[in-house]
């Protein structure tokens, strides 16, 4: 422990000796220029900009020729924000907004060297790696949710929502127009975004929150805002300017339906020599959206569109305590996704698997924000399962300039069992500089819990609580918090992603961000440090230990970073099984081979490095080594069968063989990823991943998992594309291959035809040892939808 505490506090004093600037030589004046920039900008006060209704719609093709652009607002002198402290923009930006009745209109001028420009035809969503133009709509001004919409030179799109306090989501596609065009001063792009495709409040007196920002890939990332983004200010979009004038929208009722169908036909080897090839699977369904108001929607969906035209990314499985998170790719669930995401994990709308209806409603009437969701789901894990009925309610309610409660309850339930969760959710915005939050939920649960007393699950109503809070507080360069979350041993969220139970953990955190210097060949240094202490409901300790990490952008678009961590962990055999010799059962056999109880105090370091060299490659690597890190002797599979001694002692022995023996050991772990884009239209990335375990009472390894993944895509216009994947995972011997043909104009409008496989690679398989490559399953599937939109 004492060691333990040194370390913190060397720790703590790192930031100051590292924070220290270096002193700049005589008459070299640079950095007390920057300084006086920064200052000047930093305390910028934009206007509210009213935006004019135009007499006619310019034609969108990025050229900004249109007469009628001559009479929109102009936003000028953007400020560099990144990787400068609210600085002069290296180069400069004009942004033009007008609307009409049924569009809002913007438009960006980028001077700069034409040579130089940074853009590909990259796929939706993937543009903000390179040259873009960006902006964001707070069309409720409530500083809490906003839209985000961002464009390449060539006019490729991202957008996705921003939540305060969640970040970006991109999984969420809205319907616009835009155009780009590269010209021998710089580029320009044009852009309609109907507001038909957005959730808004408008009229006179009304403002809307707004930013826009530019990117430029190639200066160090540089980012440069509309308005000053005061890095000691916590937040975004409570940082935004504002727009008004939009008085004139002609709010229309829209009706949506994007009706999809499916064909595909799967085959799959039943043994050695027999591969069996079933019959086409059609499969029909649709979904419906329906806007009551501007700010209310109706979604409805019949057999949705569930399918997936890309599978999960493979993930080391092995020596997995926990459950491993798969994000949500469905668009149904999607849709309106962050009014549902609170601090704990309660919605989690995987849970709900294989819906047969689905029917949401949600939007936001004054500061009342709400969504509530109903399926019946037939669920693919349990197919002789009968039919579940899945709902979700929430509702928020804003107070104060940045503030909120929030109301959450999902309820689960099929024959004989049921689960219920609900509690509140609060967002306190204490002062500039401070915030609190939290969210405490209860469940009711009727199913089947384990017992480790007597090594057997029983059927019962269970009641637990779940907990999370956090507090931080922002001054200067630091930033200082605490925090800490819980829940009981019969918490169950089915419709949640909950990772464990029966613990709770405090924690505080130090947190410091260099002034940056942009001429510097370090630009910006961040060091954080932590202490954490984690037991159960009874007081046993399950960890405690400290980290730290140093990370720093450097010159020529490259990031790197180092850190360490020091911690005890104690595992308990009741957490794993059974119990021994327990007071319902005193002769009970305990889940651990020896010893009920294993400790270790553990160390590690890690470390990373981040550079884009150029336009066409960029490359990353992750390393880490971990001292004392513990195998849980699950096994993994033939290839890795378990080695602990008591496995080895009593591997034979049917009545103690299955008694785990958890042992530390060395483990070591590497992610590298390289991505080339020869041409403008194609881009090349092959990615590595590895994962190895020896433990030091056997000296044998525990597992050794290599993922290898190539990927690539060929982008034939802005909406036509051929997309092709290869994963290989050495420690399931699987070979997973994944090709796609894709034409996707816009969302809801998409023609998928695609193949998937399956094969066996050197590993075991119906009963043997594969020589060689031994395909397992494969499918084709040609997926089409079509959006029909009306405006009633």
């Amino acid at each position: 422990m004492k060691n333990l505490f040194a370390v913190i506090i060397i720790l703590f004093l790192s930031i100051f000796v590292f924070s220290q600037p270096p002193a700049i030589p005589s008459g070299d004046t640079t950095g007390e220029q920057n300084k006086s920039v920064s200052e000047s900008l930093v305390n910028v006060v934009r206007k509210p900009a009213t935006v004019p209704k135009f007499s006619a719609s310019p034609v969108i093709d990025g050229k900004l020729d249109d007469e009628i652009w001559k009479s929109a607002v102009v936003l000028k002198d953007l400020i560099q924000t990144g990787p400068g402290d609210n600085i002069t923009a290296s180069k400069p930006t004009e942004v033009y907004l007008g609307y009409d009745e049924k569009n809002l209109y913007i438009a960006f001028k980028c001077w700069d060297e034409k040579d130089k420009i940074r853009a590909t035809v990259a796929q939706r969503d993937s543009v903000f790696g390179e040259d873009n133009v960006r902006f964001w709509l707070d069309t409720y001004d409530d500083k809490r949710r906003a839209y985000v919409f961002g464009v390449n030179p060539l006019g490729i799109q991202q957008d996705g929502l921003y939540t305060e306090g969640q970040g970006a989501d991109f999984n969420v596609d809205i319907l616009f127009e835009s155009k780009g065009v590269i010209e021998d001063w710089g580029w320009s792009v044009e852009i309609k975004i109907p507001f038909k495709s957005l959730r808004y409040v408008a009229g006179k007196g009304k403002f809307w929150g707004f930013n826009a920002a530019r990117n430029i890939d190639r200066l160090n990332d540089e980012f440069d805002s509309w308005v000053p983004l005061p890095r000691n200010v916590p937040g975004f979009l409570n940082q935004f300017g504002k727009i008004t004038g939009l008085d004139e929208i002609k709010a229309e009722r829209t009706l949506e339906i994007i009706p999809t169908l499916t064909v595909k036909e799967t085959g799959k080897r039943v043994s050695q020599n027999k591969f069996s090839n079933p019959p086409i699977e059609p499969d029909f369904g649709f979904t419906a959206k329906y806007s009551i108001t501007p700010n209310v929607t109706l979604d409805a969906a019949y057999n949705p569109d569930f399918a997936d035209t890309e599978a999960d990314a493979p993930v080391v499985e092995a020596n997995q305590r926990f459950p491993i998170f798969f994000s949500e790719k469905r668009p149904f669930f999607l849709e309106g996704i962050d009014i549902f995401n609170t601090r704990i994990q309660a919605v989690y709308t995987r849970r709900i698997e294989n819906p047969d209806v689905a029917v949401k409603l949600s939007g936001k009437i004054g500061k009342n924000t709400f969504g509530i969701l109903a399926a019946q789901d037939d669920p693919l894990s349990n197919p002789l399962q009968k039919k579940a009925l899945a709902g979700i309610v929430r509702f928020k309610r804003d107070f104060g300039e940045e503030s909120n409660i929030g109301f959450l309850a999902t309820h689960y339930s099929y024959p004989q069992k049921h689960n219920t969760v609900g509690g509140f959710d609060y967002r306190w915005k204490i002062n500039k500089h401070s915030e609190f939050r939290g969210q405490i939920l209860g469940s009711n649960s009727r199913n089947y819990f384990y017992n480790p007393n007597i090594d057997d699950s029983e059927y019962k109503t269970g009641n637990a609580i779940t907990y999370d809070y956090n507090y931080f507080n922002i001054q200067g360069n630091f930033t200082l918090g605490f925090g800490g979350r819980g829940a009981t041993s019969k918490y169950r969220a089915d419709l949640g992603f909950t990772q464990r139970t029966n613990t709770n953990q405090i924690y505080t955190f130090l947190e410091y961000n260099s002034k940056p210097k942009p001429k510097s060949f370090i630009i910006q240094r961040f060091i954080n440090t932590s202490f954490g202490i984690r037991n159960d409901f009874s007081g046993r300790l399950q960890n405690y230990g400290s980290d730290f990490n140093f990370n720093a952008t450097l010159k020529g678009n490259t990031q790197a970073g180092f850190g360490g961590y020091l911690n005890k962990e104690i595992l308990v055999e009741d957490e794993f099984g059974p119990k021994r010799n327990s007071k319902e059962k005193p002769n009970q056999v305990g889940a651990f081979f020896g010893q009920p109880t294993r400790e270790a105090f553990q160390g590690g370091m890690f470390g990373f490095i981040y550079k884009r060299f150029n336009k066409r490659i960029e490359a990353s690597i992750n390393l880490n080594y971990d001292i004392n890190a513990f195998d849980y002797d699950f096994g993994s599979g033939r290839k890795f069968p378990r080695v602990s001694p008591g496995y080895l002692l009593n591997q034979n022995n049917p009545a103690l063989s299955w008694q785990i023996d958890p042992g530390t050991g060395k483990q070591f772990g590497m992610e590298a990823e390289v991505e080339f884009k020869p041409t403008d239209t194609l881009n090349l990335s092959l990615s590595y991943n590895k994962s190895r375990l020896t433990r030091d009472d056997t000296g044998l390894v525990a597992y050794d998992s290599n993922i290898f993944s190539v990927r690539s895509t060929y982008q034939f216009s802005r909406f036509v594309s051929l997309k092709a994947r290869l994963d290989y995972n050495t420690l399931s011997s699987r070979v997973f291959g994944q090709y796609t043909f894709a034409w996707t104009p816009s969302p809801g409008k998409a023609l998928y035809v695609g193949y998937n496989d399956n094969w066996n690679y050197k590993g075991y398989a119906y009963g043997q040892n594969q020589p060689g490559f031994l395909q397992l399953n494969r499918t084709f599937f040609i997926k089409m939808s079509y959006l029909f939109r009306k405006s009633l």
